[in-house]
């Protein structure tokens, strides 16, 4: 009985000096040998990949798309379709998983697709929606936009709902808008987009993008000159 005693003390004291040692090494140590190291080598990317404004006031993520609407007609009014500020570069549509109080400035609730096939009515009207908007928009009275020059992505959500990029040839559609509403020349946009227009990632994963956050971050320094 005496030896059964000190056996299960013996094997308790163990346990508890593992879990001990174990939530330190895994709770305390390497949680901070890793922040450290994100913070001395990846210090953007640790803090969330933020981006501020030339006041020094942070206005988003560039990992995560945000839209660019007028204020609404009506404030009290849920039902109000929002309307795009047509001086900034319009990001990919973000369709479909509800709405939220917190953060008034992406209209997504969830991150995910709307997992609709190619076939679905809904699917066909949004895009059909949608097309006609960007040739609508994006038409200028020295430029006209053809349907079939506008690019998938300014049709379609992503795969999350969030992508903050878009396709330069999204970019490009929208150049003579903002030229004219910002007061610019089309060469110095375009200039602007061809400036952020970033590259397949080592040259071979993914495709060229455009970040409309950072983008339009630029747009405003150049507005503000």
């Amino acid at each position: 009985m005496n030896t059964s005693l000190k056996n299960t003390a013996r094997l308790l004291g163990a346990g508890l000096r593992a879990l001990l040692v174990l939530s330190v090494v895994c709770g305390v140590l390497y949680p901070l040998a890793v922040t450290g190291v994100a913070q001395a080598l990846f210090h953007d990317k640790a803090d969330g990949s933020e981006i501020s404004d030339d006041s020094g006031r942070t206005v988003g993520s560039s990992l995560i798309g945000q839209t660019y609407d007028l204020p609404k007609r009506d404030p009290g009014d849920p039902d109000e379709a929002p309307r795009p500020d047509l001086r900034w570069f319009q990001p990919r549509p973000s369709n479909g998983l509800g709405s939220n109080s917190v953060n008034s400035r992406y209209s997504l609730i969830l991150s995910g697709a709307t997992n609709r096939a190619a076939d679905n009515a809904d699917l066909i009207t949004w895009v059909t929606e949608a097309k006609a908007a960007v040739v609508a928009d994006n038409s200028t009275p020295a430029h006209t936009v053809r349907p079939e020059d506008v690019p998938a992505d300014a049709v379609t959500s992503s795969g999350s709902g969030l992508d903050p990029d878009i396709s330069p040839a999204y970019a490009e559609l929208q150049v003579h808008r903002v030229a004219e509403r910002n007061g610019l020349s089309v060469r110095q946009v375009e200039r602007l987009v061809a400036g952020h227009t970033e590259g397949r990632t080592l040259g071979f994963m993914g495709e060229p993008r455009v970040n409309v956050l950072e983008l339009n971050s630029a747009l405003k320094e150049m507005r503000t000159d």
